[in-house]
């Protein structure tokens, strides 16, 4: 039988899936071209409950779906408490920064993170600042990307036979656009309804290896004490079920704080305050967003280990090497058409939500944080330069994607360490510090950067037993170290006290 007759039923609902989103895209098209308040925030007119689940759906990506439900594979139902890190932050995040993010910007015009840094501190370094946090956005989201298009093509590789480099192009190319021509209206409510799609697919997930091994008392009976050999070569055990037998406590707070801090410092989460309706939207989201991330967590974050259930010997050998392939593989020894389908589908979206936030988000950062302070442009040139940035950059993802430098989790991990370091001090500092000037911010964005590649490349894993000890705890507290401290040095460059009267609201 040929792969349309085998895979018929996943094709179809893939093809109305991104029917629908197209569609959604295409009727946004107009007003994303009004200006530049429509197409880099949809005019801060989106409800709160669309933009908790584009939240929701942009944060957990096919990076959650496919490399972090993989990594439980190789070190066991510890990995589960990745996500409760996840979940806090997110609380962190809608508490403590939504609101107060989503009125200074309206207050100082911003749309975008970088903009913020510079109309909020107006310091002799605010423009580099500016400029810096642009170049920061578009370094640390190249593997970002690589690693979602990546998760996405092993799965239709595995599952479906689409060729690996086919499969990026796909996953790229369909996302690249529809953001293009919807802008923020179409991926917020793209976004919300992959976020619907996501919060199912999880829940489906979560049940397949205990309907494959006939119950849950079955399959535990059987990831009890596994036979299979873990990563170091050692039988696994009783190690599947037991707290940090197959993975250091050190490397789970690791991966943790740098993929959970993104949602208190990356743009992608970050912006998605900008575009909340009013109090009422925000109060909404604020409660909703921890709910719907922390039950999609809960379904797929030890997925993997669960998986011992469902495979031999030889099958484990394998999959403990190349986890980012444990999804597909699962879904392909279950052999349900439907079940298959609606996965596919909703991983795809897992993927897709979070692409097309990224790629706007790297859009406006090359257009209206960099090139428009040296050759500044009308707002209908700047939506058509931002639309073309967006293209030209998913060309270079799909470039780096076909060789990717590291695996799902660590290339996201990396991604979450370099926004972390290098944006959180000046963001939280922003919202509450009076006394934070922008040489503070500067210095510790660049403070932060630098320990996170030195650490990476010069530490982390060339200095033994150092590689469980994430980059992000050095860098994250150099940085906010390095924040106070200048601020407190440069005392005379603190912006006017009527400008902060505006800002704080006073």
């Amino acid at each position: 039988m040929t792969s349309l007759g085998l895979h018929w039923p996943v094709l179809l609902a893939m093809a109305v899936y991104l029917a629908v989103c197209f569609g959604i895209g295409w009727h946004f098209r107009e007003r994303a071209a009004r200006g530049v308040d429509d197409f880099y925030v949809a005019k801060r007119s989106v409800p709160g409950w669309v933009v908790s689940l584009a939240f929701f759906s942009t944060f957990a990506s096919t990076n959650t779906y496919i490399g972090q439900a993989g990594q439980a594979f190789a070190s066991g139902l510890s990995w589960a408490w990745v996500g409760v890190l996840w979940t806090v932050f997110c609380m962190i995040s809608w508490l403590l920064l939504g609101p107060r993010l989503r009125n200074q910007t309206v207050g100082l015009k911003s749309v975008t993170i970088p903009d913020y840094f510079d109309f909020r501190y107006r310091s002799p370094l605010s423009k580099p600042t500016r400029v810096l946090s642009a170049l920061t956005i578009l370094f640390a989201t190249l593997w970002y990307m690589a690693g979602i298009a990546k998760g996405c093509a092993h799965l239709l590789e595995t599952v479906l036979g689409v060729p690996y480099v086919w499969g990026v192009a796909a996953i790229l190319g369909f996302t690249c656009a529809y953001t293009v021509v919807g802008g923020m209206y179409g991926v917020l409510w793209t976004d919300a309804v992959q976020g619907l799609m996501m919060l199912a697919v999880a829940l489906v997930m979560a049940a397949i290896p205990f309907v494959h091994a006939g119950g849950v008392g079955p399959l535990f009976e059987r990831i009890s004490n596994v036979p299979h050999l873990s990563a170091s070569g050692t039988p696994i055990g009783d190690g599947l079920v037991t707290f940090g037998s197959l993975v250091s406590v050190t490397y789970i707070l690791g991966i943790g704080l740098s993929v959970g801090m993104k949602q208190i410092a990356e743009p992608r989460c970050l912006v998605r305050f900008y575009s909340v309706d009013n109090a009422a939207g925000m109060r909404f989201a604020m409660i909703w967003t921890p709910i719907f991330l922390g039950v999609s967590l809960v379904c797929v974050m030890g997925l993997g280990a669960l998986v011992h259930g469902m495979v031999n010997e030889q099958e484990a050998a394998h999959l403990i090497a190349n986890t980012d392939e444990v999804v597909g593989f699962m879904l392909a020894r279950f052999d349900h058409s439907l079940v298959t389908a609606i996965c596919i589908t909703g991983l795809f979206a897992a993927g897709m939500s979070s692409l097309a936030s990224v790629m706007l988000i790297v859009g406006t950062a090359a257009v209206g944080d960099i090139r428009n302070l040296w050759r500044p442009a009308d707002a209908a040139s700047t939506v058509r330069w931002t639309r073309a940035a967006i293209v030209a950059y998913t060309g270079v993802v799909l470039l780096i994607t076909v060789f990717p430098p590291a695996g799902v989790v660590e290339l996201t991990s990396f991604s979450g360490a370099v926004f972390a370091a290098g944006f959180f001090p000046a963001i939280f500092g922003g919202l509450y510090l009076r006394w934070g000037t922008g040489h503070g911010a500067f210095w510790s964005m660049l403070a932060g950067m630098a320990t996170t590649l030195a650490w990476r490349f010069g530490v982390r894993f060339r200095v033994e037993g150092m590689e469980n000890v994430h980059e992000i705890i050095p860098a994250f507290c150099v940085s906010m170290v390095a924040y106070l401290a200048v601020s407190r040095m440069t005392a005379a460059h603190r912006p006017p006290a009527a400008h902060l009267a505006n800002v704080f609201g006073d």
